[in-house]
């Protein structure tokens, strides 16, 4: 008598897995789009947030590499007994440059005099305008660019000229060089018009003139109120040390260092700080998303329990069954997935073409991304697909 042969199931390979798996998708679009959705609102929030604080740090950064972390600044402090502002040495700045590592030095010193558009604005009409006398190698020691126009020299630092910080020049109205301002009793001419300055923001709300003028012209006395230097990288932390003591050997505690880049960096270092709440708001809707696709899962088993019942009756395992609305989950899923990630990195990319940034999307957003997806449709699987494996296949082709 021959023995008889224990039938075993067949196998299914990726390919049969993925086929079965993405019928119930085939022959409901339209569902599928709208379960898809709200992952891909949830995927697309995540990465926007995250793209565009990448991209406006990855701005700060280049900045900083432009304007280089080496400038610092050193400027008039308070006495600590008469709590007055004490004024630094005319010869500050050359005692300054003859530090060890120091490169180079500009200078600037606060002229008591209001910038006016005309003779007729009152003096009080100030508009936050300061005037300042500036040494010709300012503009170098700032890394500033003229956005009109030239800056001072040698010749235009001793005549009536001025430069406008781009600030300064909005507030007066001035657009082009040329133009007129009242300053001290007289008209000085405009010859240019400074770029936004990021490491020295008080210089974009200045008018600056020449020293020799100021002094000649205005009344000046020749103070610096601001004495900028570069040093070499790896001195910073040295001159920093030697800044106050050589700039007013009599009192250096009346002299203040600063490092202007600090603040640039701080900000670099923190951007994305407040995107945590637009984020949290993201996992929020990736989770709804989660649940309506687990509800058109339990609903498509309930629709398609014949279909279930027949593939039970032909020799279908409890384990294939799982695996067949384990894998549609997943792949309805990581259709929304993608798409988020598409309209995420497209709306980053927008941001940063309008805010003239780098376009920044960092890998580990669009690979923690995809496999949150995918971690929320295996888990939004799992009910329906054992719920699925259960069922009875005489029942099931009953009640079909």
């Amino acid at each position: 008598m021959r023995a008889s042969r224990r039938l075993t199931p067949a196998r299914l390979g990726p390919r049969d897995v993925l086929h079965v798996g993405s019928a119930g998708l085939r022959s409901r679009p339209m569902r599928v789009f709208l379960s898809a959705l709200g992952i891909a609102i949830g995927i697309a929030t995540m990465i926007a947030v995250v793209g565009v604080s990448s991209s406006s740090q990855a701005k700060l950064l280049r900045e900083l590499d432009e304007l280089g972390t080496n400038m610092l600044v050193a400027t008039e402090g308070q006495s600590m007994f008469s709590g007055q502002d004490t004024k630094l040495p005319k010869e500050a700045p050359g005692m300054i440059s003859r530090i060890e590592g120091v490169e180079s030095v500009g200078t600037t010193g606060d002229v008591a005099q209001s910038v006016r558009r005309s003779e007729n604005i009152p003096k009080e009409e100030t508009g936050g305008i300061g005037l300042k006398a500036a040494k010709d190698d300012l503009l170098e020691v700032l890394r500033a660019r003229m956005q009109k126009g030239t800056w001072l020299n040698g010749a235009t630092g001793r005549y009536p000229s001025v430069v406008l910080g781009n600030v300064s020049a909005e507030r007066l109205g001035i657009t082009e060089p040329g133009q007129q301002v009242f300053i001290g009793g007289r008209y000085f001419t405009v010859i240019g018009i400074l770029d936004p300055v990021p490491l020295a923001p008080e210089i974009e709300r200045s008018a600056l003139i020449g020293w020799e003028a100021a002094e000649q012209l205005l009344g000046f006395d020749g103070h610096p109120t601001a004495i900028y230097e570069r040093s070499a990288d790896d001195r910073v932390a040295a001159v920093r040390g030697l800044i106050a003591p050589t700039a007013n050997p009599q009192s250096p505690s009346t002299v203040s260092v600063t490092d202007p880049s600090a603040a640039l960096q701080a900000k670099a270092a923190t951007e994305g700080a407040f995107s945590t709440l637009l984020l949290g708001l993201g996992g929020i809707a990736l989770l709804v998303g989660g649940v309506g696709v687990a509800n058109t899962m339990i609903i498509s088993v309930l629709e398609r329990r014949h279909e279930i019942g027949l593939r039970r009756s032909l020799g279908a395992t409890k384990g294939q069954v799982r695996i067949q609305f384990v894998t549609e989950s997943l792949l309805l899923s990581g259709l929304g997935g993608l798409a988020g990630i598409a309209l995420g990195a497209a709306a980053t990319a927008a941001y940063a073409h309008a805010g003239d940034l780098p376009w920044v999307v960092p890998l580990w957003a669009v690979t923690g991304g995809f496999a949150s997806t995918l971690a929320i449709g295996t888990l939004a699987g799992l009910y329906p697909a054992v719920r699925a494996a259960r069922l009875s296949p005489t029942l099931a082709l009953q009640a079909g």
